[in-house]
C-alpha cells in the first residue's frame, strides 16, 4: 500500500476519499446525528460550532427550518452518488453499444450513428436536461434518464475510434479467419481491450454527472424539496447568503471535494493503465544508473571506441 501511494498518490488519495464518501452514504442512518427532515424552529439559522453563537450540537449549523446541516449533507451524498453512478452506467452502456457497433460494422451504420452523435453533441447538455425535466418533471428516475441519455455520445466517439483500431489487430483477424462470429469477436476480443480506457472515462464522467445533478437541483428542476440533496441545500443557501452563508458554503465545499476526489481518482487510473506514464521504481532506477556508470568506466579502460588499446612494441 505504501509503495502504491508513493508511485501513484492521485489514485490513493482520490480513491480513498471517494470510498469514504461511499461508506458515509451507505451508513448514513447510523452516522447522521439527526433526522435530516426534522424541523426545529427554535434552533433555526444556528451558525457552525466554530462561529460565535454556534454549538457542538450542530457542528455545521442549521438551515432556515432548524434542520441539521451535517445530517442533510450526509443524506444528500446518497442521492448525488446514486444519480451520478446510475446515469454514468446508463450513458456508458448506450455509448459502448453504439461505438462498438459503429466501429466494427463501418459503412453506412458508422455514418448514421456517428452523425447522430455529432448532432447530439451540438446541443448543450444542461439545456437538453432542463427541457426534459421541465416536460416530464423531476425525481431521481427522470434525472438518471436525462443525464444518461445526454452524455452517451462522449463514450460512443471514444469507443468508436478504439474499436476501429482493435479491429485491425492480428488476433481479431485470426479469430475472424477461423470462422468466429461477430458477437463472439466483440465480446471476447474487442470489449476486453476497451475496458481500461472505458474505466477511466466513466470515472471522470461521474463527476460531470454529479455537477449536472447539482445544477438542476439548484435551478429547481432536480429532486423536489424537501429532499436532502446538495443542490437543494445550495439553492436554500442562495436566498440567505448574507444572513447564513454557512448553508451554501457547506454544500459548495462538499461538492468541490467530491468532484476533486473523483477527478484525482480518474487521473490516477489513467496513469495506472497507461504504460507510457509508468516510471521506474527508485531502486531499479538507482541500479540502472550504477550500471550505466560502470559501462562508461569500462569504455574508458578499453578505449573510447570500445576496442582494447594496442600493445606498444617493445
Amino acid at each position: 500500500m505504501i509503495k502504491l501511494f508513493r508511485d501513484n498518490p492521485k489514485l490513493c488519495i482520490g480513491g480513498g476519499f471517494v470510498a469514504l464518501i461511499v461508506i458515509v452514504a451507505i451508513f448514513a442512518d447510523f452516522i447522521a446525528p439527526y433526522d435530516p427532515y426534522k424541523q426545529n424552529l427554535i434552533r433555526r439559522l444556528k451558525p457552525p460550532a466554530w462561529m460565535s453563537g454556534g454549538s457542538s450540537a450542530n457542528l455545521l449549523g442549521t438551515d432556515n427550518y432548524g434542520r441539521d446541516l451535517l445530517s442533510r449533507l450526509i443524506y444528500g451524498s446518497r442521492i448525488s452518488l446514486m444519480v451520478g453512478f446510475a446515469s454514468m452506467c446508463l450513458s456508458c452502456m448506450i455509448g459502448l453499444l453504439a461505438g462498438v457497433f459503429a466501429g466494427y460494422r463501418g459503412g453506412r451504420t458508422e455514418q448514421v450513428i456517428m452523425r447522430l452523435a455529432d448532432a447530439h453533441m451540438a446541443l448543450p447538455d444542461v439545456l437538453l436536461a432542463i427541457l426534459f425535466v421541465a416536460a416530464f418533471g423531476g425525481g431521481v428516475f427522470n434525472l438518471v434518464l436525462v443525464l444518461g441519455v445526454s452524455r452517451w455520445m462522449i463514450y460512443a466517439r471514444v469507443i468508436f475510434g478504439l474499436t476501429r483500431s482493435v479491429k485491425q489487430r492480428p488476433f481479431v483477424e485470426a479469430a475472424s479467419a477461423y470462422g468466429a462470429g461477430d458477437l463472439y469477436i466483440i465480446l471476447r476480443h474487442i470489449i476486453p481491450q476497451l475496458i481500461p480506457v472505458l474505466t477511466v472515462l466513466a470515472t471522470l464522467q461521474v463527476a460531470q454527472m454529479i455537477l449536472q445533478e447539482t445544477a438542476l437541483s439548484f435551478l429547481g428542476l432536480g429532486v423536489p424539496p424537501p429532499a436532502a440533496t446538495w443542490g437543494n441545500i445550495l439553492a436554500e443557501g442562495r436566498d440567505r447568503l448574507f444572513v447564513a452563508p454557512w448553508i451554501a458554503n457547506s454544500a459548495g465545499v462538499a461538492i468541490i471535494l467530491l468532484v476533486l476526489a473523483i477527478n484525482l481518482f480518474g487521473n490516477g487510473l489513467r496513469e495506472y493503465f497507461d504504460p507510457r506514464s509508468t516510471r521506474l521504481p527508485p531502486d531499479l532506477s538507482a541500479k540502472t544508473g550504477r550500471l550505466k556508470l560502470a559501462v562508461k568506466q569500462l569504455q574508458k579502460l578499453v578505449g573510447g571506441d570500445g576496442k582494447a588499446p594496442a600493445r606498444q612494441a617493445e
